[in-house]
């Protein structure tokens, strides 16, 4: 299947691809670029807006603005006519340490916003990242659901919410989980591996779960984004041309366009030099509508 080149973005650390089916637009994000993207396939046209810090993941609000997770805490934000975006704090999180930032964060199926944290230096494999929880009028300080994290990523829920998935990506962990998740108190419990991604190849990154409740997950450093069945088995893996995939999302008009953000690291990128786009894939299978913040 040959994927589409949507944006020769040269994002740095292009993640969080985020449909917004109001708009019918592509939204994601280039963490240390501190930006935010958008792309309409309607003119064909991209926007950006600066935030004061990196930021990580999104949500949409429904209402043109945006729950993002940045360094030192969950940011209301909102694209604005200069190119910056304005932001409002909602609530800080206390690191364990100094340098690190939220990484990979979506909503529930009932709009809760779940995000991971991490040290900046993945490098030193720092195991201090967490999981938290957010919900709506939550003022008081963030709290860890899922500790002993070095690179929290993959986040995704089944159809019907009840199962959650959670990945680390560091080189020496490189494993999916699997938790039941209580749709009524947003509580994961009953934590199990799902898939061990040693077996594949590619480090798990960002994921997307379909409307079969398959789950899709970019195989980092190898080119290529797996689909895994609700029971864990391999179904099909499809490539991108370039070697760090970072996350997909399911988008456009019928939900059946699978986006994918991508890296691009320094060094040599002759055999990659579309490295940091933003590609489509038309995987024959549809997702699911993105779940909107509920502030």
């Amino acid at each position: 299947m040959q994927a589409e080149l949507i944006l020769d973005a040269r994002n740095a650390t292009g993640e969080c691809p985020v449909w917004n089916a109001q708009e019918q637009a592509l939204y994601w994000v280039d963490i240390p670029a501190r930006r935010l993207h958008r792309w309409s396939p309607l003119d064909n046209r991209a926007q950006s807006w600066e935030a004061p810090q990196m930021l990580a993941c999104i949500a949409s609000c429904g209402d043109g603005s945006w729950l993002a997770g940045m360094e030192d805490g969950l940011y209301r934000i909102r694209p604005q006519d200069d190119g910056t975006l304005a932001s409002a704090l909602r609530v800080n999180v206390e690191h364990p340490r100094a340098h690190m930032r939220f990484n990979d964060g979506r909503c529930d199926r009932q709009g809760r916003f779940w995000a991971g944290t991490m040290f900046m230096d993945m490098g030193e494999a720092s195991v201090v990242g967490s999981l938290y929880r957010y919900e709506g009028g939550q003022t008081a300080p963030l709290e860890a659901h899922v500790t002993d994290m070095i690179v929290p990523n993959g986040l995704g829920f089944s159809p019907d919410g009840t199962i959650m998935y959670l990945s680390d990506s560091h080189p020496s962990v490189q494993k999916i989980w699997a938790f039941d998740y209580d749709i009524d108190t947003g509580t994961p419990h009953n934590r199990r591996l799902f898939v061990d991604m040693n077996q594949y190849p590619g480090r798990p990154d960002g994921a997307a779960v379909d409307a079969d409740g398959c789950y899709w997950i970019c195989g980092n450093d190898e080119g290529l984004i797996h689909r895994f069945t609700p029971e864990g088995k391999l179904d099909r893996s499809l490539a991108v041309p370039v070697k760090k995939p970072s996350m997909c999302a399911f988008g456009g008009r019928d939900l059946g366009t699978l986006f994918v953000t991508s890296i691009r690291p320094g060094g040599d990128l002759s055999d990659q030099p579309l490295a940091g786009g933003v590609f489509a894939l038309q995987p024959g299978v549809r997702g699911l509508e993105e779940p909107l913040f509920k502030p």
